[in-house]
């Protein structure tokens, strides 16, 4: 395998990139370098902005003129690419694209697969997204799903794009709706859980919440879909704050865990539902309400469950 190398880049900043961070920018722009030489090449002066030498917090301006340096990496040195990548997984990412155009892309991202990798994964599905695009200079994820969490996720392809997406989720202007399958019977009508949350609990390895008095304001509105045989009830959810874990800790609180749920589900629940053949935590992001960044035009998007989960409800319906 031969060496990597990077050319001499000149680059001139375009309204799209201003106000992003230099080392930010670098990331994107020199996709495998790892993170300890961009910031090596930055702190000896090799990177230049109008030909001066900047540190790693600068934030470029329109028509700012940068200067890369030529960058040679040894093959062990090499990142992510798209032939490291299962090629299932990119042909699985690319097929849960259910919206693109220029400014945004969003997936139904199947459960299981991280949204990106970190905690023991080298990819998770923002890096198999790169791999897969190399000539896509710009690709972050707007919000979060948990790994074992299906459904709508939202990505910005332009920097300006995010802004303004992070400015409506700052200002709860995004709408997210769920689908959950929890235990028991949940009352009728709507509930509003508002239980503050506190997170970095260790449990078994993962990061964990609790509701505690000392934790951040939490709010999740459940309402009731469907009831199976007093063993089970669908329900709607809507976040309207976005912590970690937020919708199975409160779910959980109020003593109705969601089916599958091994970190802070009910044992018992759980294994009634893998008897039925549940296979994957019941969580799916169903619909998303957002203002497109350009356009203006409020979007409204829908995933439906995928089919075993609407299969293992026709199962609970039959009972």
């Amino acid at each position: 395998m031969s060496n990597q190398i990077y050319s001499v880049q000149l680059i001139i900043v375009s309204l799209d990139i201003a106000g992003q961070r230099i080392d930010n920018f670098l990331f994107t722009q020199l996709k495998g370098v790892p993170k300890s030489m961009i910031y090596r090449i930055l702190r000896q002066g090799l990177v230049r902005v109008n030909k001066k030498r900047v540190r790693p917090k600068y934030k470029l301006i329109n028509r700012d003129s940068i200067r890369v340096p030529r960058i040679r990496m040894e093959p062990k040195d090499r990142g992510l690419s798209s032939d490291k990548i299962d090629q299932v997984k990119i042909l699985l990412v690319e097929k849960s694209i259910i919206y693109e155009d220029e400014y945004i892309l969003i997936l139904n991202k199947p459960a299981g697969i991280a949204v990106h990798g970190g905690s023991g994964l080298s990819f998770g599905l923002i890096e198999i997204l790169r791999a897969s695009r190399p000539k896509e200079y710009f690709l972050e994820l707007v919000h979060r799903l948990d790994r074992c969490t299906s459904g709508l996720l939202l990505v910005a392809k332009k920097r300006s794009s995010l802004r303004d997406l992070h400015e409506q989720l700052r200002e709860k202007r995004i709408k997210k709706y769920y689908l959950a399958l929890v235990k028991g019977q949940w009352p009728l009508g709507a509930t509003m859980v508002n239980g503050p949350l506190l997170n970095n609990f260790r449990r078994e390895g993962q990061r964990t919440s609790r509701v505690c008095k000392e934790g951040k304001i939490s709010k999740t509105l459940f309402k009731v879909q469907e009831f199976y045989a007093q063993k089970a009830t669908l329900i709607q959810v809507r976040p309207i704050t976005g912590r970690m874990h937020q919708i199975r800790v409160h779910a959980c609180h109020i003593g109705h865990p969601v089916a599958l749920d091994n970190l802070y589900g009910d044992s018992v629940f759980n294994e009634y539902v893998k008897g039925l053949g549940l296979k994957r935590l019941f969580l799916h992001a169903s619909t998303l309400y957002f203002t497109h960044p350009n356009t203006r035009k409020v979007m409204r998007i829908e995933a439906p469950i995928d089919r075993k989960l609407e299969d293992f409800l026709m199962i609970l319906r039959q009972l």
